[in-house]
């Protein structure tokens, strides 16, 4: 079997495990948030500015939530995908205006609503328009948000092109005070949705950067979880551990609700309740991201909770793994997630033995083997374009047989390369043998599981 993807495996205790900052162009700005790629940034919107030549791009930011609208979760507020993309600011109610001219000309500006010294004492310093915004953003027109100019700004814009308007909608952005008035109004609006989104399916360095550390941080998760799971210990107890690593080592926040589902709750694809006791000879399904800059892991592993797999568990999770690796061996570019689908239940059905009585076990594979990783969980890209190096996603497929109160799933996150890939999720364990170990090894300066 040809091995392509890059696995280096991570070891290191959790306690003594440190990543590395990320690369800081510009750091300790008051209301910057996270350091910006600035350089990346700029290549994005110039390659946006590109796929349309002239014409007016308006992107606006996510609104504020407010307390009637919504109840805060996490953090109270996440930045709108796109804005994010293009910009890298984490600030409220703002706008981009990206201008395409005739003569090939670009222009760019940021559009930023006024700091709140009174606000700020209770919510924290923000980013407004001024020397430090334009030094974070490398935007160098950065103007205070006004209602009135931005849309005088933009029909302006749209003399000096002789272009279309372009917006994120009709996907429109909540909470905006700006969307449901005039770019909703006089102007004929055409989604700029699909030249970003085919930009947003291939990565480029500086998400994967944010995508790699996400993975790392979930798998040093993954890691603590197996340190400390036991039979009478909760799932939300478990989920406890795996959050607490998150924000331990840097993580923003969940990149979705953490699932840890044991015994007849690991049949459940999505249950993130969380509140059954584990019990000794149940496995527990643990399918969890940390988000990092504004992209998420996605990783799932199952354990057994005595820290020992059964000799029918050890079988059909071996079924599973072998299933994910031949996938992954077979990623390179030019496939298909729709062609990996196929090989993954081909596989799985010519494999079964006699574990699943005569209809084989991909009678019990229910759900997608994959699905696109970024900014979102389930990003952005269809599933039957061919891959190129700088996609990510998930390889992920699974058993769930609830007669027997058993459901099995190993999921890693996926970079394509040029010659294959690299397993960004590598440092979680997932053979029997090495979770096992981990587990073993977890107990003994800990409470026995026994």
């Amino acid at each position: 079997m040809r091995m392509l993807c890059m696995m280096a495996l991570l070891a290191t205790p959790l306690v003594a495990q440190t990543l590395p900052p990320p690369s800081a162009p510009v750091s300790d700005l008051p209301g910057a948030g996270r350091p910006v790629a600035r350089e990346a940034l700029s290549l994005r919107r110039g390659a946006l500015l590109d796929r349309i030549g002239v014409g007016v791009i308006a992107i606006p930011a996510a609104g504020r939530h407010t307390p009637r609208a919504a109840v805060s979760q996490d953090n109270d507020f996440r930045q709108d995908d796109y804005f994010f993309y293009l910009t890298g600011v984490e600030t409220p109610e703002a706008w981009l205006l990206l201008v395409g001219l005739p003569d090939g000309e670009h222009e760019v500006v940021l559009y930023l609503p006024a700091r709140d010294p009174s606000r700020e004492q209770w919510m924290g310093i923000g980013l407004g328009p001024g020397d430090v915004a334009a030094a974070l953003t490398g935007i160098a027109d950065v103007r205070l948000l006004d209602p009135t100019i931005l849309e005088s700004d933009v029909q302006a814009a749209l003399e000096r092109s002789g272009g279309l308007l372009y917006s994120v909608l009709p996907r429109r952005t909540p909470n905006h005070p700006l969307v449901e008035g005039w770019l909703l109004g006089p102007n004929e609006v055409h989604s700029i949705l699909p030249s970003l989104d085919s930009l947003r399916a291939v990565k480029d360095a500086a998400e994967i950067r944010a995508l790699r550390r996400a993975a790392q941080i979930t798998a040093e998760a993954h890691r603590a979880a197996m340190r400390v799971v036991s039979p009478g210990m909760y799932e939300y107890q478990l989920e406890a551990t795996i959050e607490y690593t998150f924000r331990f080592m840097g993580a923003d926040r969940v990149g979705f609700p953490s699932i840890v589902g044991s015994g007849p709750n690991s049949t459940i694809l999505h249950y993130d309740a969380n509140r059954r006791r584990m019990q000794d000879g149940d496995l527990v399904v643990m399918d969890i991201g940390a988000e990092y800059g504004q992209y998420t892991a996605d990783v799932t592993r199952t354990i057994p909770v005595s820290g020992e797999f059964t000799a029918r568990q050890k079988a059909l999770y071996d079924l599973v793994l072998s299933t994910q690796l031949t996938v992954i061996d077979s990623v390179r570019p030019g496939m298909t997630l729709r062609q990996l689908q196929r090989l993954a239940r081909e596989h799985m059905q010519a494999n079964s033995g006699d574990l699943c009585g005569p209809q084989g076990c991909a009678q019990y594979f229910i759900h997608g083997l994959s699905h696109w990783l970024g900014m979102r969980v389930h990003d952005v890209g269809d599933y039957g374009m061919p891959l190129e190096p700088g996609m990510v996603f998930t390889v992920e497929p699974g058993l769930y047989i609830p007669d027997e109160d058993l459901g099995i799933r190993i999921e890693d996150d996926v970079l394509v390369t040029s010659d294959g890939c690299e397993v960004l999720s590598a440092a979680a364990p997932k053979t029997t043998a090495d979770i096992e170990e981990l587990m073993k090894t977890g107990t003994e300066s800990g409470p026995s599981r026994r």
